[in-house]
């Protein structure tokens, strides 16, 4: 009995060690949540910033009816193909669910109806596990980073990557895939081409009327203005693609320990249950053997005096 006891005191010792280990990571994914969030509010303005002059830039560059510029070859789509760069956000840890399997298999779907080979860069270790496993040819893993700080270092690696690998009167195509925090769920999985440029967007930049009645300058060439701006642009989008994963990661996190935390608190109360039945059962037990010994001992057959104790004991449960 008592190395049952002991067994269910381990047990709901280890249980409740197990659930304080969940509800830190709870609130640490909680926490992490608002700091990936209060990233991307931030980076609206800037990103208002860099498309109001983007649109400035494509004005000045007499943007065409095809949505094409003469100055801009690696940012459109000309006739010579080039490399095609998808770029997979997933997460280094697990504990998230189906965080990656989510985004792992819209990146497949997607990557499957372009025309050309596509070179993948995974974001995560856990992504690039699957994403291998479904037998892409993975170019590169990047860390996922641990901090809003750590961002911008991520970001600038995979710039400086992509711009190594566009060459003059060649195409260029960039597409990212990652979760983004959802509404009505955790998080829904999210595809955007980067390069070329949209026309449609382009044309919606062009066109947009520029808040003050004094129309911008353009300074430094409208082909090195419109190529820094498009740099800014695809920093802002892929900044903003990393903080949303990363909330959308610890997202999933928190649902998956919120589950945990429900499912520990289940076992707890049914060990504690068990628990508690089986001492009850020994003192009944115990109980039981000292009311057999007395009713034995008062038996006149057996010719034996009741000890002090055992009248003792029968008295007191009478009154």
């Amino acid at each position: 009995m008592s190395d049952t006891i002991a067994s269910l005191r381990r047990k709901i010792g280890s249980a409740g060690a197990l659930r304080s280990v969940v509800r830190t990571m709870k609130a640490m994914a909680a926490s992490s949540i608002g700091h990936y969030e209060r990233s991307v509010l931030a980076l609206a303005d800037y990103a208002r910033t860099v498309e109001l002059g983007l649109g400035a830039s494509l004005r000045a560059a007499s943007l065409g009816d095809d949505g094409t510029t003469a100055t801009s070859p690696a940012w459109t789509r000309p006739l010579d193909a080039g490399p095609i760069v998808a770029i997979v956000f997933g997460s280094d840890q697990g504990l998230v669910g189906r965080f990656n399997d989510v985004v792992a298999a819209d990146a497949l779907e997607a990557l499957s109806a372009l025309p050309g080979e596509p070179t993948v860069w995974a974001v995560g270790e856990r992504v690039h596990a699957r994403l291998a496993d479904a037998g892409l040819p993975l170019a590169a893993l990047f860390a996922v980073p641990a901090s809003v700080e750590a961002i911008t270092g991520l970001v600038g690696r995979i710039l400086v990557e992509s711009e190594a690998l566009q060459r003059p009167g060649t195409g260029f195509e960039l597409h990212l895939f990652y979760n983004r925090p959802g509404t009505g769920e955790v998080y829904a999985p999210v595809r955007q081409r980067l390069l070329p440029l949209d026309d449609a967007w382009s044309r919606g930049l062009a066109e947009r009327p520029w808040p003050t009645n004094r129309r911008p300058e353009i300074l430094g060439g409208d082909a090195g203005t419109l190529r820094a701006l498009v740099r800014e642009h695809l920093f802002v989008s892929l900044f903003r693609a990393c903080a949303e994963s990363l909330s959308s990661e610890n997202a999933s996190r928190l649902a998956a320990m919120q589950r945990a935390d429900r499912n520990i608190e289940e076992v707890l109360e049914g060990l504690e249950g068990t628990s508690r039945r089986l001492r009850q059962s020994g003192i009944d037990q115990e109980l039981f053997d000292v009311i057999s010994g007395y009713e034995a001992l008062s038996d006149p057959s057996s010719g034996a005096r009741p000890h002090r104790a055992g009248r003792a004991i029968a008295q007191g449960g009478r009154t």
